[in-house]
């Protein structure tokens, strides 16, 4: 199943996304209800992706984001080739951060570039949606609190990161967690060997691709460490890190994450003011 949340004459809604067998577009059937806080029901209402007036938002905003940096070797040789961190392999345990509610965006929202940076990045990952509240929650319970799973973009600002040790302007700054284009619920998702790719202007980017099969603390060890010491909510974000290689992003610069079973998120780069 499908979950998006939409804009409708700038008016928020959820709906199903489903595929229609005749003409094979993608339709929203709409909602009654929040998905995260109570039962939903189909209006009877379907609406075209297309049709004026209509636009994907983040399929949820979250309390808070966290993320795990370092989290597959591929991306930690990587970055001490770069000469982005001392270490030539990936840490024993995990490296997490964070990002505030404010840096999420929507599929076709602009990243703001802003104006204190010089080398912004993109990081394309699978990230977990939190379904229920998870205090202290064993690995092998973990899936249980999980509502699904949708494509973030990771963006960092590289230079800020290796200047702050805290991270918190790297990847904090607004527009810095593009997040969509739609949730995909767990039952309907290959979590443990998901592919993820990159696209820049058009082209493919191979070395920025990889597949969750290959994460070091999988997604069931991230939302146990996590939740040892953070009550998660219910729409509540993890960024499981991303595969392999990095890249630069400037203005004018189109950047879609894709992940196989969820499908693509967009967005464009602009200059901030």
């Amino acid at each position: 199943m499908r979950l998006a949340r939409f804009s409708r004459n700038d008016t928020p809604q959820y709906a199903f996304v489903q595929k229609d067998a005749t003409d094979g577009k993608d339709y929203l059937v709409v909602l009654d209800g929040h998905p995260l806080l109570q039962q939903v029901t189909p209006t009877g209402e379907r609406v075209a992706l297309d049709e004026d007036g209509v636009r994907l938002l983040a399929p949820v905003i979250p309390s808070k984001v966290y993320g795990l940096a370092k989290n597959y070797e591929a991306h930690a040789q990587f970055m001490h080739e770069h000469n982005q961190s001392p270490q030539a392999h990936a840490p024993a345990e995990m490296v997490i951060f964070t990002k505030p509610s404010t840096s999420v965006i929507g599929p076709d929202d602009p990243i703001v570039y802003p104006t204190y940076s010089h080398d912004m990045n993109y990081e394309p990952e699978v990230a977990v949606v939190m379904g229920r509240i998870a205090k202290n929650v064993p690995v092998d319970k973990a899936m249980d609190y999980v509502l699904g799973f949708t494509c973030v973009n990771d963006v960092t600002l590289r230079d800020l990161q290796g200047s702050d040790p805290m991270w918190t302007r790297a990847k904090g700054f607004d527009t810095s967690c593009p997040l969509g284009p739609w949730i995909v619920t767990k039952d309907e998702f290959d979590w443990r060997d998901a592919r993820i790719g990159f696209t820049l202007n058009g082209e493919d980017v191979p070395a920025a691709s990889g597949t969750t099969a290959n994460l070091i603390h999988n997604i069931a060890e991230q939302i146990a460490g996590i939740s040892s010491f953070s009550t998660l909510l219910p729409g509540d974000v993890i960024m499981t890190g991303t595969p392999n290689a990095s890249g630069t992003l400037k203005p004018g610069d189109e950047a879609i994450v894709r992940v196989e079973g969820i499908g693509e998120l967009r967005n464009v780069v602009v200059q901030g003011e």
